[in-house]
């Protein structure tokens, strides 16, 4: 049997079929007795979500549920079970004293369970229907009722509409009325229960909906309002659209949520100070960033080479990420403004304000990157967005990432790479850089970051320009030998293509974020990269191991393959060779013509055509 595919299971399962579907229609009844599953008593309510979807009677039922709120019953109208809730049957939730009642609720609703003890306890199909559907998020009663029939208000007791993995649900709520007791937005939090207002809450959504949809965001790129449509067909499978809804609350409370989580994470939840910009954002395990992961050396040399403690970034665009103009900009509210992933957009501004716009054509082939740098479209807040990785994990850097309004200028890369040099970098000497067009990018890099009071390169830090392996076959030829990863002392085996493949999950959520308010939208796609890195993070040592034992493979067949060619060369031309090797990684940084010594000129032979 463990030898079976997935098709012999299935060709098992024809023969099957009318078995399973006899089963399945006989779970639509009780069993003829209709005995409760916990005593002698008729039992008219099944439970959905209890394993097994025990029978119970209305006694046994509230007492199986009583730390049970949102399980779904059905009730036994002697034709079919018919849906019900844990409310219509009586159910009130009690807020602190350990689900107990509060000592100063007194009265009221032990009163009315007393009054209407033979509502709560007949099993019949007469039962009242206490709940109805309403679309006011914060309503309250004003007629001295509490919106359930025969139930007036004491107080202290509210219905609260509470959405719910497994649906949406009312909930008859006492608060704690003790002189010490929290209001009653911090009651509903401290029982799992995130309000969606704070003054008077009547809507509020469990954690673990609010992990849920996190969770399918980042994973399935779902948006908030299909998630909450998944849950009212969960409701109502016939009726939808006529439960409430509360997918605008949802927006506000899962940022507010994912701020939450963010700064719990990061170790901002005991009292430390403001976090500063990107340090909501994880960052690369593996990467050196002094004083984190890495102790500098004092001096360096052929043991601790420099190369060695360097960063290797790339840089990218994507145009999938737009961004329409917000309805409404000044009435937008900043959660995590330039704290994560994307960069501060005051400083932003300030700086694309003060830039020059480069009307550089490109020198080398037709360059869409640098000849479309300058493409607007009127109706995008952000045509797209840009920023930088590591380039041998593809860790997105924190406070990297910054918005296009046209096509992708320098201005907008030049502060997305300025940032990423100043993090976590002091003491660091190299910086490799990848760019599909750094043929272009880099010729007045020093230049532009020297005129902007924006922009700076840390002191004694170089920047090594190269080209992706993939684009670099796109350019002129001489590209390839003075900026591809093969001839950068240290770089290893580095494609420089990496960011090209952490787009994809950006671009599953990309349409959900177009229309979304500025700060939404930012908030939304700083939690999509913190995810990305997260993954990268715990699957790191897995990754490091099998490079590993393909790097000490690798290593023991180049060395055999350059020995045997080293021994049939000509001493002279090699230490000719080591001499112009050194002499061109030199001066490569000013001058990278320097390295067209390894470029192979080919001479063309002579070509005799056949005489007619």
């Amino acid at each position: 049997a463990s030898s079976q595919g997935p098709n012999d299971y299935l060709r098992e399962w024809k023969h099957r079929t009318e078995d399973y579907l006899d089963m399945f229609m006989a779970r639509e009844a009780p069993h003829s007795d209709r005995v409760c599953s916990l005593c002698d008593r008729d039992g008219a309510y099944r439970c959905h979500n209890c394993f097994s979807e025990p029978i119970f009677c209305s006694e046994c039922c509230r007492t199986q549920h009583v730390r049970l709120p949102f399980h779904k019953i059905s009730q036994w109208n002697r034709d079919f079970f018919e849906e019900s809730s844990l409310t219509k049957l009586g159910m009130e939730y009690h807020l602190s004293h350990r689900g107990l009642p509060c000592p100063r609720n007194t009265g009221g609703p032990e009163e009315i369970r007393r009054e209407e003890k033979d509502v709560f306890d007949n099993d019949s199909v007469d039962m009242p229907a206490i709940e109805e559907f309403t679309d006011d998020e914060d309503s309250s009663p004003t007629d001295g009722t509490s919106g359930h029939k025969g139930m007036p208000v004491v107080g202290c007791i509210v219905r609260v509409t509470v959405v719910d993995i497994t649906g949406i649900h009312y909930l008859i709520i006492h608060f704690c009325q003790c002189t010490d007791a929290p209001n009653a937005e911090k009651q509903l939090f401290q029982m799992g229960l995130f309000p969606a207002s704070f003054t008077r809450p009547r809507t509020a959504f469990t954690f673990a909906l609010l992990n849920d949809f996190a969770l399918d965001n980042v994973e399935s790129g779902t948006s908030a309002m299909n998630y909450y449509n998944k849950l009212r067909w969960r409701m109502s499978s016939i009726f939808p659209h006529l439960v409430p809804d509360r997918y605008r609350e949802l927006m506000g409370v899962a940022r507010q949520w994912w701020q939450l989580k963010l700064l719990r994470w990061n170790g901002f939840a005991h009292g430390r100070t403001h976090p500063k910009p990107g340090e909501l954002g994880l960052f690369c395990l593996t990467c050196p960033q002094p004083r984190i992961n890495v102790a500098l050396p004092t001096k360096y040399n052929e043991m601790k080479p420099r190369w060695l403690y360097g960063h290797s970034l790339v840089m990218d665009g994507n145009f999938k990420a737009e961004h329409l103009h917000p309805t409404n900009p000044d009435d937008e509210v900043w959660l995590m403004d330039g704290l994560g992933f994307m960069v501060g957009r005051k400083r932003y501004k300030a700086h694309l304000a003060v830039a020059m716009d480069s009307m550089q054509r490109s020198e080398c082939n037709n360059h869409r990157a640098v000849n479309q740098a300058n493409a607007f479209r009127h109706k995008l807040e952000a045509t797209g967005i840009g920023g930088c990785a590591c380039a041998r994990h593809g860790c997105f850097v924190p406070h990297s990432m910054v918005d296009f309004q046209k096509g992708e200028r320098q201005m907008n890369m030049d502060y997305a790479l300025c940032n990423v040099l100043s993090y976590n970098t002091q003491g660091l000497e190299t910086a490799l850089t990848f760019y599909d067009v750094n043929c272009q990018y880099n010729k007045y890099l020093l230049h532009r970051t020297e005129d902007s009071p924006y922009l700076a390169i840390p002191f004694g830090m170089e920047v090594i320009p190269g080209i992706g392996l993939w684009h670099v076959h796109g350019h002129q030829d001489q590209c390839y030998v003075r900026y591809a990863s093969n001839f950068i002392t240290g770089v290893a085996r580095i494609d420089g293509e990496i960011m090209e493949t952490l787009w994809a999950p950006l671009n599953i959520i990309s349409p959900s974020c177009r229309g979304m308010s500025t700060p939404h939208r930012q908030e939304c796609l700083d939690y999509q990269m913190n995810d990305c890195n997260f993954m990268k993070m715990i699957r790191m040592s897995i990754f490091l191991c099998r490079k590993y034992k393909e790097a000490k493979q690798g290593a023991a067949e180049s060395s055999e393959a350059f020995e045997k060619l080293n021994e049939s060369a000509d001493p002279d031309m090699v230490t000719e060779w080591q001499e112009q090797e050194t002499a061109a990684n030199a001066s490569r940084a000013e001058d990278p013509s320097s390295m067209d010594i390894y470029e192979v000129h080919l001479e063309k032979g002579m070509y005799r055509g056949r005489r007619n």
